[in-house]
C-alpha cells in the first residue's frame, strides 16, 4: 500500500527511508466497498485522500432535478476530497463514492501542513501537486466551454484510455455532459 504512495511522491521529490516513513506515519488506511460514500454533501471534511485501488466519482446533484453532474474520478495514484471543505472547514457541497472497492491513505489538513513545514522536499511535492492540478482543471474547463461533445470524448479518451473500459458509459456522459445516447453514438463512431 505504501510503496504506490512513495512512488508517487518521489517522482517529484526523492526521500529517505525515513523521511518517507515519517510521511507515512501521517497518514490513516481507510478501506471502503463498491458505492460506499468516501464523502456526502454537507459532511465535515476531515481528509485528503490518495487512492491506493479502486475508482471513485466525485459529484453534485441538482436540488430541482435530483440530476448527478460529475466532475472528477479518482482512480490509483490520485487524490480525492472535496477540497473546499478540506482547506476550509465548511459543510461539503460534493459527494464522493466508490465505483468500485476502494483502498484509500488519508491525511488531515494539519498533518498535511505540519509535514510541509517540516520537510521541505514534502512542500516542494505539494506545490508541484498543486500546480499540475490547476493546469489540468484550466483545461478541462477549456474544452467545456470551447470544445463540443466530440471534443470532449477525445480529449478524455486521449487524456484517460486507461478509464474509457473501466468507467460505465453513464458516467463518462455526466463527466462529459452529454447524454448516455451522445456518448454511444461518439464511441462507436
Amino acid at each position: 500500500m505504501s510503496k504506490l504512495l512513495r512512488d508517487h511522491i518521489e517522482a517529484i521529490s526523492p526521500l529517505t527511508d525515513e523521511e518517507f516513513a515519517y510521511i507515512l506515519s501521517h497518514f490513516k488506511i481507510k478501506k471502503l466497498k463498491k458505492h460506499a460514500y468516501l464523502v456526502q454533501a454537507d459532511d465535515h471534511v476531515k481528509y485528503e485522500y490518495f487512492v491506493v485501488k479502486g475508482c471513485l466519482k466525485a459529484f453534485v446533484v441538482d436540488a430541482d432535478s435530483g440530476k448527478e453532474f460529475i466532475y472528477q474520478f479518482g482512480v490509483e495514484d490520485w487524490w480525492m476530497t472535496d477540497r473546499d471543505a478540506f482547506f476550509k472547514g465548511v459543510p461539503a457541497t460534493v459527494n464522493i463514492s466508490c465505483l468500485e472497492d476502494c483502498e484509500l491513505l488519508g491525511i488531515t489538513l494539519e498533518d498535511r501542513s505540519k509535514l510541509g513545514k517540516e520537510l521541505w522536499k514534502f512542500e516542494h511535492f505539494l506545490q508541484v501537486k498543486a500546480n499540475l492540478g490547476y493546469t489540468s482543471l484550466q483545461k478541462r474547463l477549456q474544452i467545456m466551454i470551447k470544445g463540443n461533445a466530440k471534443d470532449r470524448y477525445e480529449q478524455f479518451v486521449r487524456q484517460y484510455p486507461h478509464l474509457i473500459k473501466r468507467i460505465p458509459k453513464t458516467f463518462i456522459a455526466s463527466y462529459l455532459g452529454v447524454s448516455r445516447e451522445t456518448l454511444s453514438r461518439l464511441y462507436n463512431s
